[in-house]
């Protein structure tokens, strides 16, 4: 038997770090937009009859196998820790090959082993039965993913890789909902460029200290998360009717905001780039996820984003993505 899956990774435009739990319970209408992109995270999974689990990872150039038998094991496997410990909790009862693969460059801060999480747990899922509703994958995922990186993980990547399309996650004391935004996809994609900085980001570590000071009660950074949240809400309103210059202007407000969260949350290295495009045709520039290097998107003005792409691809260790929009989320195939 032969399982495929993927997930989309995608780019945060507004209301980033608010979702890790609890902090958005302190920001009433708390919440996050963002779009998935068809840069995703493989998974395939190929049954053997040896007892024998090979783990393999295509991108990071890392495999290794072990029993069946041993499959507690992986629950303390430090080697392909994410994927390792997602194989711990399914256990599944039959020998396996499994491949893993991400289209995005690592440490691009577009969530790729959120997209990963999810192809995994939607192929490991299937190995096993089909033993959970497609419902439980994303506490799933951000469990297991929070006992790999040791702090609290937000919860809105998981979202955009299991239903892709543009998102509006609100985050409420009754739980988390996903609204899909019904807006101009061609515009997004026309108008957006994602420019890889060169510099691979431990989101971790930035939200950890953010995290950290919201808990102890710092006035500063509460007022911060009310104007991250303030500027997901006019984002969610901005696109829904297709205001490209409000989507602009709040861009542009949040970007200053979003460098006072942490130390480091951009390098002279992303500053340098966001000046560059700017200075050719760029609107705005947004950090995509914690920041501290990875990838940057630019809203580029109409007509513009070829101008973007020629001068940033011109910067010494810059890579300009080529993406398109995904209306796709997880994908499961057998064969």
């Amino acid at each position: 038997m032969l399982i495929e899956s993927s997930a989309p990774t995608r780019v945060d435009l507004a209301g980033g770090t608010i979702d890790i739990w609890p902090l958005y319970l302190f920001h009433p209408g708390a919440a996050t937009v963002n779009f998935a992109t068809s840069l995703r995270a493989h998974c395939s999974i190929k049954t053997r009859d040896d007892g024998r689990i090979v783990l393999e990872s295509r991108d990071r150039k890392v495999a290794f196998e072990t029993e069946l038998a041993a499959i507690e094991d992986l629950a303390r496997e430090e080697r392909l820790e994410l994927i390792s410990k997602l194989v711990h909790f399914f256990k599944p009862t039959t020998g396996f090959h499994l491949v893993a693969n991400s289209e995005a460059p690592a440490g691009a801060g577009l969530a790729g082993s959120s997209a990963l999480a999810i192809a995994c747990i939607g192929a490991l899922n299937r190995l096993v039965g089909n033993r959970y509703e497609p419902r439980k994958f994303i506490s799933i995922a951000a469990n297991i993913e929070t006992t790999v990186i040791r702090v609290p993980a937000g919860f809105q990547d998981y979202y955009s890789a299991q239903f892709g399309s543009t998102s509006c996650v609100h985050f409420r004391a009754d739980g988390i909902e996903r609204e899909k935004l019904e807006i101009d996809e061609t515009k997004l994609q026309d108008r957006i460029a994602i420019c890889y900085t060169g510099e691979p980001r431990l989101s971790g570590t930035n939200n950890w200290k953010i995290f950290k000071k919201h808990i102890d009660g710092d006035p500063q950074l509460f007022e911060i998360f009310d104007g991250i949240r303030d500027s997901a809400l006019r984002m969610r309103q901005a696109l829904l009717a297709d205001d490209w210059n409000t989507v602009r202007e709040t861009m542009l407000a949040a970007y200053p905001n979003r460098k006072r969260l942490a130390p480091g949350v951009t390098t002279p290295q992303m500053d340098h780039l966001v000046e560059t495009a700017l200075a050719n045709g760029a609107a705005a520039a947004k950090v995509c996820g914690a920041g501290g290097g990875g990838c940057i998107a630019f809203l580029c003005a109409e007509g513009r984003k070829a101008d973007v792409e020629r001068a940033l691809a011109a910067e010494k260790g810059a890579e300009i993505l080529d993406w398109k929009f995904s209306r796709e989320g997880l994908v499961v195939k057998e064969s």
